[in-house]
């Protein structure tokens, strides 16, 4: 697939599909702040009629805390309206043990709440003879608790991560996420956990069920979580490059992080996406034109610099040999970007 082969060029995605699953860090907000366009964005969206859900890796705070955040930034959001990877990870634990199970949390309030909705008790100690660990990140979380997430684990506990996801963003920059302590608890044990978030299949799996999409959008920032995730769940996606992803990263992408739409922000959901030509190392989109040969772009034409990153794509995608970063990062920079 190349970038803009999905949907219809016709018609803007807000009006093409029925439900936006819709990432949040990097997407809808950064820290405290909301990405620039993105409330617009989304009232627009609803307004077109598109069904709108927050779906998260995020698993420290409730749903509730999550739409009365949304709230205040000018996207107006019920409870029910966000999914989180501790929601996923409380039913990957509850369909694997008996209700009133003890469940030791390495997290924070959003688990424990995800686990009191299955009938779950969660625990703070191995002492408590949880039969499953679930952990998640959270800011804070000490020694101490990892410690006891560990000890139970290597007791024969079933080992949940809410998700993998190893960095986070911020407003400081990039720092660990939850894959990263992940390895504390792994490397002691030696045991991996099952995940419940993206890119595995059970948190966009939870937040159809709770939506009732049918032919939804998987929008995000990362190629690595939210684009594989969609990959991997076989539904269409939109790119946003309003986070953590260059757009270098999307032209050497291997296949499973390729996304069917690429835009700037979440306005690429209110236009007609671009009719993009390619095959055989070559792109086209635009007033660009592109191939790719011998560990290098030939960049021709000028327009819209998103138009030129379509054509890379489409030329990279298509190409018998897999492209060199160097070569990405230089014809990005020929395209204006």
């Amino acid at each position: 697939m190349i970038p803009g082969s999905a949907g219809s060029p016709a018609r803007p995605p807000a009006e093409e599909y029925d439900t936006g699953l819709f990432d949040l860090d990097g997407v809808v907000y950064i820290g405290p702040d909301p990405v620039p366009s993105a409330v617009p964005a989304i009232e627009r969206a609803r307004a077109a009629g598109m069904r709108v859900a927050f779906v998260t890796n995020n698993a420290s705070r409730t749903p509730g805390a999550v739409a009365a955040h949304l709230t205040r930034l000018g996207v107006p959001a019920a409870p029910d309206d966000v999914v989180t990877s501790a929601q996923a990870a409380a039913r990957l634990v509850a369909e694997r043990v008996p209700r009133g199970s003890a469940v030791l949390v390495c997290g924070g309030m959003g688990l424990r709440q995800a686990l009191h909705e299955h009938g779950l008790r969660p625990a703070s100690t191995a002492d408590a003879a949880p039969v499953a660990v679930v952990q998640g990140y959270t800011r804070g979380i000490d020694h101490g608790l990892l410690a006891e997430g560990a000890l139970a684990v290597g007791r024969g506990a079933l080992y949940v991560a809410a998700n993998g996801d190893t960095t986070l963003p911020s407003a400081r920059g990039t720092v660990p996420g939850n894959g990263a302590l992940i390895r504390v608890i792994s490397t002691a044990t030696g045991r991996e956990p099952v995940v419940a978030g993206k890119p595995e299949p059970p948190l966009h799996r939870e937040a159809m069920l709770r939506s009732g999409a049918r032919r939804p959008l998987v929008v995000g920032d990362r190629l690595d979580t939210d684009i594989e995730g969609a990959t991997r769940g076989g539904v269409d996606s939109l790119l946003v490059l309003t986070g953590v992803t260059h757009p270098a990263e999307v032209v050497s992408a291997p296949a499973k992080w390729r996304p069917s739409l690429i835009a700037a922000d979440l306005g690429g959901l209110l236009v007609p996406h671009p009719s993009v030509e390619g095959g055989n190392g070559s792109g086209a989109c635009g007033g660009w034109r592109v191939t790719y040969a011998g560990g290098a772009f030939e960049v021709g034409g000028s327009g819209d610099p998103y138009d030129g990153l379509r054509a890379l794509c489409a030329a990279a995608w298509t190409a018998a040999e897999a492209v060199a970063p160097e070569a990405a990062r230089k014809a990005v920079g020929e395209v204006g970007l």
